[in-house]
């Protein structure tokens, strides 16, 4: 740059605003006066711990919000007592939140049913007082810790669980009620009359023929003869009003239905969205400390709260008839719900209504403190459960809760599932209202009990099995028509009984974006998980077929078919003429062919057609034949009018 060029360029920066100046400097004395040259470490420090302090503050703001925290009590909720009056807690309540969900009367009875039977003990046939334990209940509308170790949902242990038991020959399947009560124990014996029994008249010839006389002028006169009172006299006995008519069944089947409630899913669908919260009122029918397990907590959980109550009041004194309000919310790592607050209100000995006791509610650091009383509400004299469609489990883990609930053993429920995993989709998500019924006889000296019968409600259909031995010792589970609950091919074919990915009909293909039939249905589950045959059958097909993959296609009997399509691996031994029993493993669940993931295609055909797997209607796999209408038709009649009997004065207890 020339000496000119340079002259220019200085007087066009100076006319802009730029000048000559000493350099920046940290000595804030150089020079006559610093002219605000230097740099402060003191300012540039504080700087610097403004903005570290800000993106902490922000930090953890954002780390509580996206951990979950606002579904735990804060410190201050949990720890402040009363310190202000219940209006302004209760106006505070009215600020605008979630919209209000239904709520609805949860029915959750164990009864105690008695009916005289007739056995032979060592060949004598005895009449006797029995009782047996009735269940009538709703299915739960959540997941708690008392499923949480429940086994996974798997076909094959449910066939295994399904199968018919042989008993002795000398076992009754079901008790033969006897229509008449009695007291006690009555011993019948029948013995045979001597040949010189001569029974003494009661009844002359003259009274005898006035009786016929009158009989016929009573139906074919003109309206009878009147007696000394100027009645007419009948030509019949009168009923015996002593014996019970077994066949009459009156009143509804099963109950709980929730009535006038309305169950709206939010943005996403119950399928999508997370767990949330909901609150159960309930009544303390026996020890506090089953009625808190019984409803959501652990034993580990129990300790916590009744060592926090115990601050306040005694847990083990908390009386029959008090009420408890638990508010339940979603567990950070399992898909189960947890109580979030526990309140206890103990009813008044005077007035009788019921009076505020103490809360205990969970922290974020997962322990339980005292908190402040919740916004008061009228207690119904039913316990209540407000439903959260996200809160819905599957139909199998709702029986699972439900059964653990009213202490039914582990391998009832597994049987009670098993007969009806032929016939429904347990992986559905139950409704609102749905019911079961369940009875057994009363525990034996060794603690076993016999199912008799079970009753399903789901939405408007009810689904009724009834226990039932044949001569040849063999017990299996029958519906009214004589039929029992298992089907001869199972619907979801594969270990865990996988994901529905994709229904049966027309769909948009995910690889080649046109509009196609989908033949059967898609269950997406890990590579390798074993898929079984879906009913006894011969192998038609066992290689790669196009846009299948890997592929096999068993036929079975009554011009059934099924295929399985995308398998990672062919199960050794599957070629075609092969005889293959249901269960048994035939391939592993891939992705070959045309396909997006790991998932089995399984489809159905009904002599050549494709039907709906889920919804097609199969045939039974067995049914009584029918030398045993009329006993089977006893055996209904009779468990029908023990579930409809009144519970015995020593009822168990009404669970909650």
């Amino acid at each position: 740059m020339t000496p000119a060029q340079r002259n220019r360029t200085a007087a066009l920066l100076k006319a802009s605003g730029f000048e000559d100046g000493p350099a920046l400097t940290v000595q804030s004395t150089d020079g006559e006066i610093p002219h605000g040259r230097e740099l402060s470490f003191a300012w540039l420090t504080g700087t610097v711990m403004t903005g570290l302090t800000s993106v902490l503050l922000m930090g953890a703001a954002l780390y509580v919000s996206f951990e979950g925290q606002d579904t735990f009590s804060t410190a201050y909720e949990a720890l402040q007592l009363i310190t202000q009056p219940t209006d302004e807690v209760v106006a505070e309540s009215n600020v605008k939140g979630d919209r209000v969900r239904p709520v609805a009367k949860t029915k959750s009875e164990l009864e105690i049913v008695e009916a005289s039977i007739r056995e032979t003990v060592d060949g004598r046939a005895l009449i006797k007082k029995q009782p047996f334990v009735r269940v009538r209940a709703t299915l739960a509308t959540s997941a708690t810790a008392l499923s949480g170790d429940i086994p996974d949902y798997d076909p094959v242990a449910m066939i295994d669980a399904s199968q018919p038991v042989v008993t002795d020959a000398d076992e009754v399947a079901n008790p033969e009620i006897y229509g008449a009560e009695v007291e006690g124990e009555v011993q019948i014996k029948t013995s045979a009359l001597p040949v010189s029994f001569v029974p003494a008249p009661v009844i002359s010839d003259k009274i005898a023929s006035d009786f016929v006389r009158l009989s016929v002028e009573s139906v074919f006169g003109d309206g009878g003869a009147p007696d000394s009172n100027g009645d007419a006299l009948l030509a019949y006995a009168p009923s015996d009003t002593g014996v019970r008519d077994l066949g009459v069944v009156s009143g509804e089947g099963l109950s709980g239905i929730a009535e006038n409630v309305t169950v709206l899913p939010k943005t996403k669908s119950a399928d999508q969205a997370g767990l949330g919260r909901s609150e159960r009122v309930i009544t303390v029918s026996g020890e506090f400390k089953d009625t808190l397990l019984k409803n959501g907590f652990d034993a580990r959980t129990y300790e916590m709260v009744t060592a926090s109550l115990r601050n306040v009041l005694t847990p083990e004194r908390v009386p029959t008839g008090a009420k408890l309000r638990i508010l339940m919310g979603p567990a950070r790592n399992e898909p189960r719900l947890i109580p979030h607050r526990l309140s206890v209100y103990i009813p008044d000995t005077k007035s009788g209504a019921m009076k505020y006791a103490a809360t205990a509610a969970l922290t974020d650091r997962g322990n339980y403190v005292l908190g402040s009383e919740p916004p008061a509400i009228e207690f119904p004299a039913e316990d209540t459960e407000e439903i959260n469609v996200n809160n819905l489990p599957t139909v199998y883990r709702a029986i699972w809760e439900t059964a653990r609930k009213h202490d039914i053993d582990d391998a009832t429920t597994s049987r009670i599932v098993a007969m009806f995993a032929y016939d429904i989709d347990l992986t559905k998500r139950i409704s609102p209202g749905d019911s079961i019924e369940i009875l057994e006889t009363q525990k034996d000296a060794d603690g076993h009990q016999e199912l008799l019968y079970v009753g399903l409600r789901l939405g408007t259909t009810t689904r009724e099995l009834f226990r039932f031995r044949t001569d040849d010792g063999t017990v299996d589970f029958y519906d009214p028509d004589g039929e029992t609950g298992k089907r001869f091919l199972t619907r979801r074919p594969l270990q865990g009984g996988g994901r529905l990915a994709s229904r049966f009909g027309s769909r948009v293909h995910p690889i080649f974006k046109t509009r196609r039939m989908h033949t059967g249905v898609d269950l997406a589950s890990r590579t390798g998980t074993p898929i079984y045959a879906s009913g006894d059958g011969i192998v038609e097909k066992a290689q790669w077929v196009s846009g299948y993959g890997k592929y096999v296609e068993l036929k079975h009997v009554n011009g059934f078919e099924t295929g399985y399509g995308h398998m990672s691996r062919i199960a050794d031994g599957m070629k075609p003429g092969v005889k293959v029993r249901q269960g048994q493993i035939i391939g592993y669940v891939g992705s070959t062919g045309n396909s997006t993931g790991p998932h089995l295609h399984f489809e159905i055909k009904v002599n050549g057609r494709f039907v709906d797997p889920l919804s097609v209607k199969l045939p039974r796999d067995k049914s009584l034949s029918a030398q045993y209408d009329g006993n089977f038709k006893q055996t209904i009649a009779q468990i029908r009018d023990l579930m409809q009997r009144d519970a015995a004065p020593m009822t168990v207890a009404a669970l909650n």
